[in-house]
């Protein structure tokens, strides 16, 4: 039977407790870290006697015992691409809202012509050129995964 240790984490300002088997992995530490960080465990970087230690590497064979602490430090380059992903959001958000004041824009106009009215062409050329600014801003997103889905949608309404 393997022995039970428990070590204890430090990420930020709190210490976390974890009981775990002494000859467990680095990896199956962080992945009990996961759920109290909110971290990743692929985002996460554990650091025993000042040294990020690796993922495959056995707790027992670095000299990991009962009641040790480590520090846990989010990876930078992850810590980056949350940042990035956020702005994208942040400014497809703010796209989105201005697109739909253009679009109710465009409704209006549409209303008027099926009515028979006429539309201004200056006001015409200028709601497409708004349309067409929303195009190039949204173009200039490049996002993975949710964001960039969204963003296509985007583009299709427009």
């Amino acid at each position: 039977m393997q022995p039970t240790i428990r070590v204890r984490v430090k990420f930020g300002s709190i210490y976390y407790e974890i009981n775990i088997s002494s000859q467990a992995t680095f990896a199956e530490l962080k992945k009990m870290l996961s759920g109290p960080t909110g971290l990743h465990h692929e985002d996460q970087k554990l650091m025993y006697k000042d040294k990020e230690r690796s993922s495959k590497t056995y707790l027992d064979v670095v000299g990991v015992k009962d009641r040790l602490k480590m520090v846990l430090v989010e990876d930078p380059i992850s810590q980056e691409k949350s940042w990035l992903a956020l702005s994208f959001s942040l400014q497809y958000a703010f796209i989105k809202r201005s697109s739909f004041r253009l679009f109710g824009n465009v409704s209006a106009l549409e209303l008027v012509i099926s009515k028979g009215g006429k539309v201004a062409e200056k006001t015409l050329l200028n709601l497409i050129e708004l349309l067409m600014n929303q195009l190039l801003k949204l173009d200039g997103i490049t996002a993975d995964g949710d964001v960039k889905l969204q963003r296509k949608m985007q583009v299709k309404r427009v």
